[in-house]
């Protein structure tokens, strides 16, 4: 099958359309009393979207920015908020809305702004024609768009909820729009697309696993006061971010929980419908928790057993070349057994109930957590002694 060459701010795009797109279809029947809503698991899950655009392309509310230490922290603080306000309901109380409210509300207005004023950007797109010419009616009519939506999250008697409904239709059918013509301008011009900017090196790969720990060490940290009764808990939101991260490694890398695969569009297509999954179990509570549970677990089990498999085998053949082997190299492969026993044992207890108490689950999914972020850590060892033995000696 074909390979499937689209940008990684396009796949951010792509997700936010299809996020808003089901948020905008499903407040009708909701707006009706039809089905139940969640409105936090929508607040967490948009925070989550602009942490991730902060963390994968240095780009905040209010433009692009130099990728820095700094900014990945902020976009983690983001980040872990948004995983919170989906785990927890009403816990922060309204700081998630303020934040919405600033992001997508003063933050269309800046990069609106950004737009009109800057001479590398309207000016140009209008001098050059053509295919910009769209680019700039989805700028616009994102911008604008996200402007309301911002008004709208402090002023939810502003419109009804059909009304709001359809604002946030359009608004997903901007950002597809939007996305599409930025994938054409890349194909047509290749030299338009822009490496993230900063002295920081986080490839992608690398910012989903810190995302995914972060997730990890937060969920199985916030278990323990759920299990002692302290704290409610949507599994359901949970569940649905989980399936919204998996996506997004595909949709990017290729990688999946039970390996990678090259981006065709067959993987494009399962990452939407992942996305899909995932937006509509963070909108509507406890519709698709028992689907999601059983595809979780099950890829779980299978991705922790091929990657034992994959890692074991050749350790138990023995190694084929001399020397020894460097200690960073053990500690890499300790550290993804360690993982992948910790993924069979989560995917177990997801499929069977009762078979470790809820405490233990929250020491497991931390643990695990703790073992990405380390992962991170030894990658990085890693680079740096790939840069050392290449350095010809002095």
């Amino acid at each position: 099958m074909k390979k499937a060459e689209i940008e990684l701010d396009v796949v951010v795009l792509l997700v936010a359309a299809l996020t808003m797109l089901l948020t905008g279809a499903l407040l009708f029947p909701v707006s009706r009393g039809l089905l139940p809503y969640y409105e936090n698991g929508v607040y967490g899950l948009f925070l989550f979207i602009f942490a991730l655009q902060m963390v994968t392309l240095g780009r905040t509310p209010f433009g692009d920015a130099p990728r820095s230490k700094a900014l990945i922290a902020v976009g983690v603080v983001v980040a872990s908020l948004g995983m919170i306000t989906c785990f927890i309901p009403e816990v922060l109380s309204r700081v998630p809305q303020i934040l919405l409210s600033i992001s997508f509300g003063l933050g269309g207005i800046a990069l609106l702004l950004q737009m009109i004023l800057s001479p590398d950007r309207f000016p140009t797109w209008r001098r050059y024609g053509g295919v910009f010419r769209h680019l700039i009616a989805g700028c616009a009519a994102v911008y604008a768009l996200s402007a309301l939506i911002g008004l709208l999250v402090v002023r939810k008697d502003l419109l009804s909820t059909p009304m709001t409904a359809v604002v946030v239709l359009v608004m997903g059918f901007s950002l597809t729009y939007l996305a599409v013509t930025l994938q054409k301008i890349y194909n047509t011009y290749p030299e338009a697309v822009q490496e993230p900017k900063g002295e920081l090196d986080l490839p992608i790969e690398r910012a989903m696993i810190l995302l995914t720990g972060v997730f990890m060490v937060i969920l199985g940290v916030l278990l323990v006061p759920v299990n002692l009764g302290k704290l409610p808990f949507s599994g359901s939101a949970q569940l649905g971010l989980l399936m919204v991260i998996m996506a997004i490694q595909i949709l990017a890398t290729g990688a999946s929980p039970i390996g990678s695969f090259p981006r065709t569009w067959l993987m494009i297509i399962i990452g939407l419908v992942f996305v899909a999954l995932g937006a509509t179990s963070c909108i509507i509570p406890w519709v698709l928790v028992a689907p999601l549970t059983l595809l979780i677990g099950c890829t779980n089990i299978l991705g922790g057993v091929l990657k034992l498999k994959e890692i074991l085998v050749p350790i138990i053949k023995g190694p084929r070349g001399a020397g020894p082997v460097p200690p960073v190299l053990v500690r890499l492969n300790l550290v993804q057994v360690a993982m992948n026993l910790v993924s069979v044992t989560f995917g177990a207890s997801m499929l069977i109930h009762d078979l470790l108490p809820g405490m233990v689950i929250g020491v497991v999914l931390a643990a695990n957590g703790g073992l990405l972020l380390y992962l991170m850590h030894i990658l990085y060892e890693l680079d740096r002694l790939q840069k050392t033995m290449s350095q010809p000696a002095s």
